[in-house]
């Protein structure tokens, strides 16, 4: 019986067992056509339909339908609350990220729950909630009230959901990294004299830069495609409060396909730039924040730390 473990034990580890095993051909061939079809019917059809109906009537019709004052009033809109939530979202995820990685205390994991909020809530549900704070029923009316201050229907509100809704993205996405990284190096540039400050910008935002990149896009592409939570809090007013997702739904309801599938090709553009972005970074961070790689820098006794 050991004769004959060791025997399979030695097969196993002999280069024929180490060859790649493969699928038969006709496997193959039937999983990559679902996959292709899938991908077809489900992401190239769809796209390729709203340029084909953007198209529709022309360029000249597709370029007037850009410039045309409630579009300009949407896509200005759509980029002044990406602009802020980006931010806000970026210095949100930068310290709870490093707080959540570096430190210990307690309500750590009730943090990181927190942070997962947004994924396990809807949308709409999320717009409600703004509603129910900043509407005419609730305890900060007669406060708002008194001191002119407009929220609910207007820029403010589709700040406030919009940043609600996208704040997980650049937390979730730094926080595995800089686990990843450990705490060693911040350690020894802390050793060599370096203050707070200039350990996080020399040691730790380097080693999470591309990282942190990955994130930003990811809540970019969220913050200006955003639909439900800004619907709801926003009051669809046409040219005012209205962005282009809500821009788009506007113009479908009143059966003006061609100019809500030129606003909406914007969006698509955007999804594959989003994309395309998304893989450069993927490509550029391959191997960089694995465990492995700070373990191969412990054992060779090198900090990576340069001040």
């Amino acid at each position: 019986m050991n004769d004959a473990i060791k025997q399979t034990i030695a097969f196993v580890k002999s280069k024929k067992a180490a060859a790649r095993i493969t699928e038969p051909l006709p496997v193959r061939i039937i999983l990559t056509s679902l996959a292709l079809l899938f991908v077809g019917l489900f992401l190239v059809v769809p796209l390729v339909s709203v340029f084909t109906m953007a198209f529709n009537k022309g360029m000249e019709v597709y370029f007037a339908s850009l410039v045309e004052q409630d579009a300009l009033s949407a896509i200005k809109l759509t980029l002044i609350t990406a602009a802020i939530a980006v931010p806000l979202n970026l210095l949100f995820g930068l310290t709870a990220s490093w707080a959540i990685a570096k430190f210990e205390f307690r309500g750590k994991y009730f943090l990181i729950s927190l942070i997962d909020l947004p994924f396990a809530v809807s949308p709409v549900i999320s717009g409600f909630i703004f509603v129910l704070l900043f509407g005419s029923h609730s305890l900060l009316s007669p406060w708002l009230e008194a001191h002119d201050i407009k929220i609910l229907f207007a820029v403010p509100a589709i700040v406030l959901a919009t940043v609600f809704v996208t704040f997980p993205f650049v937390a979730r996405e730094l926080i595995p990294v800089m686990a990843a990284n450990g705490n060693e190096e911040e350690e020894v540039a802390l050793t060599l004299g370096a203050g707070g400050w200039k350990t996080f910008f020399r040691v730790t935002l380097p080693g999470v830069k591309w990282g942190l990149l990955y994130g930003v896009i990811l809540c970019n592409a969220r913050a200006m495609g955003e639909f439900g939570a800004v619907s709801v809090v926003s009051g669809h007013i046409r040219g005012e409060t209205a962005t282009m997702p809500l821009h788009v739904e506007i113009l479908y309801n009143e059966y003006n396909f061609t100019a809500a599938f030129a606003v909406a090709s914007l969006l698509a553009m955007l999804a594959v730039v989003t994309l395309a972005a998304k893989k450069f970074v993927e490509w550029k961070s391959s191997g960089r924040f694995t465990p492995q790689l700070n373990t191969e820098r412990r054992e060779s006794g090198s900090s990576g730390v340069d001040l």
